[in-house]
């Protein structure tokens, strides 16, 4: 009797395990489709981060403006020598690399200090001037504001006016610092020595620094002319670096701040060679930054042991084999 009661409870006890595996199956599916659903969003969220990381990344690298060494643009680091990249201030720890982008394309280099905002110095190649008249605006680097900005200089007027709420200044001079200070915007890589689009390139603030204006409306333009004249009648191309030494505290002071430091000596250097990339004429020059308006010129090797007085680490070439033949 006891077996027949359990025969009889055995379809109802089937059929109620049928009925929860049932509601289980049900709950399982709704849960797995949920789960599907979930990873499928999680999924477009984790491919919508990498691509914004790797838009970003790229921004910030090999199309940047600033970059982390001058090799890491072939377009860039081609200004220089033999893609020999003089140490001197590379170690401040205020210094950036800045691949000057104008028009979408390199025109020149610039190591950059933030904290004198000046350059230490530009690397360009001459160009035979065609002319053209002189750029109006004056371009600021907007990467030195925020890294994600445009990779291209920009009008500082414009980009100013464009962001209202956000100071330009505080890693770069801007056009204002200049006004009524005393001092020229004084070109390191200058518009003269090169032809158009180039020579606006070189209107950028990153490229300027406070001039003695006798200096820079006399002895040193008139060393830059005879430049000019060497460079077009001996040389297949000039690699040419131009910079400044900062003075140790005489600065362009804004509303009591000091904005830019005014340098003690401004001077260049030279590399000319001929079309098979060998070197067949070097020199250099200085000239202290006052109304003194004397320009001395230098062999390379006379350079670096000038460069050594400011320095107390060696100071090394200025271009690859110090563009011996």
């Amino acid at each position: 009797m006891t077996h027949q009661l359990q025969m009889r409870r055995a379809p109802l006890d089937l059929t109620a395990a049928f009925g929860l595996f049932s509601s289980e199956l049900s709950d399982w599916r709704r849960l797995e489709k949920e789960s599907s659903v979930l990873r499928f969003i999680l999924l477009v969220a984790a491919d919508g981060v990498k691509k914004g990381t790797q838009e970003g990344e790229a921004l910030r690298g090999k199309d940047g403006h600033v970059v982390a060494h001058f090799w890491d643009s072939p377009e860039c680091i081609k200004f220089f020598y033999k893609e020999k990249v003089p140490e001197l201030g590379a170690s401040q720890p205020n210094a950036v690399r800045l691949c000057q982008r104008f028009l979408n394309t390199y025109h020149f280099a610039t190591l950059y200090d933030t904290y004198y905002r000046t350059a230490v110095y530009s690397a360009y190649i001459f160009q035979a001037s065609n002319g053209g008249g002189r750029e109006t605006r004056w371009f600021v680097e907007p990467q030195l504001v925020n890294p994600t900005w445009s990779s291209e200089m920009e009008d500082g007027y414009k980009l100013s006016q464009q962001n209202l709420d956000i100071y330009l200044g505080e890693k770069q001079a801007l056009n204002e610092d200049y006004t009524n200070s005393g001092f020229d915007r004084g070109h390191l890589n200058p518009n003269g020595h090169h032809a158009d689009p180039s020579r606006n390139a070189t209107f950028t603030l990153t490229n300027v620094v406070p001039q003695n204006t006798k200096l820079n409306q006399n002895a040193w333009n008139k060393h830059e002319s005879k430049l000019t004249s060497l460079f077009n009648a001996n040389c297949h191309q000039a690699y040419v670096l131009v910079g400044a030494i900062p003075s140790s505290n005489n600065w362009i002071i804004k509303n009591n701040v000091k904005r830019v430091n005014i340098p003690e000596y401004i001077w260049n250097a030279y590399c000319c060679v001929d079309q098979n990339g060998r070197p067949i004429l070097s020199g250099a020059a200085t000239a202290l930054n006052t109304e003194l308006n004397v320009v001395v010129e230098r062999s390379l090797d006379e350079m670096v042991n000038f460069f050594q007085q400011f320095s107390d680490a060696p100071v090394d070439e200025l271009f690859s084999g110090q563009c011996r033949a």
